[in-house]
């Protein structure tokens, strides 16, 4: 159930645009279908199966989210790590099938070059995250591929507002997304919430 959010105002929006960027990494990709049993313990279906496997030796930790560019036309994906591969690179990333097409990729390449990069800014926004699973359930056919935070506003000691904004792309079209949440910061309890196609 999504709620209409009274407090959401446009123009408080234009002095807070801020995308997260950071240095990525360079690396290459290989594609997997998955197994049934994992490392980490979970699905390579997790997240719609934006899901990926890493070298044992990564510094990258089950479930963390990577963010993987393709550079020769651009295309971002957002995948959770949900498998480990002993003497793999540590530059090399087995994505899920889906998320190496969603990348641009035939299969029948095998192996693309590719940028990475961890997410923490994502990880350490927990409303973030929230609004994210809350995005990816509502649109189960589509899949996260770009997002950012989009403002900060505090209307009361009680009352915090965050909102984001989120790219889904799908086998048809792209559409974006902009969620909001107001929670008090005393409790982290959610007052209101809600997303939308904008």
């Amino acid at each position: 159930m999504y709620y209409y959010n009274p407090y959401y105002q446009h123009d408080t929006l234009d002095n807070h645009w801020h995308l997260f960027r950071q240095n990525y990494i360079t690396g290459q990709a290989t594609w997997t279908n998955g197994g049934n049993v994992t490392q980490c313990g979970t699905q390579w279906s997790y997240n719609q199966f934006m899901t990926a496997a890493v070298s044992t030796n990564s510094p990258y930790v089950c479930g963390q989210s990577i963010k993987v560019r393709n550079p020769q036309n651009g295309r971002e994906v957002i995948v959770t790590i949900v498998d480990k591969v002993p003497g793999s690179p540590v530059n090399t990333i087995n994505l899920h099938q889906r998320a190496f097409e969603t990348l641009g990729a035939n299969t029948s390449i095998g192996v693309i070059p590719i940028e990475f990069q961890p997410s923490p800014e994502l990880e350490q926004e927990k409303w973030g995250k929230f609004l994210l699973e809350l995005t990816q359930t509502a649109f189960p056919q589509y899949n996260v591929t770009e997002y950012k935070f989009a403002g900060r506003t505090q209307f009361a000691e009680d009352q915090i507002e965050e909102i984001y904004e989120y790219t889904l792309q799908s086998a048809q079209d792209r559409v974006n997304i902009r969620g909001s949440v107001i929670y008090n910061p005393a409790t982290d309890r959610v007052i209101s919430f809600g997303i939308a196609e904008i």
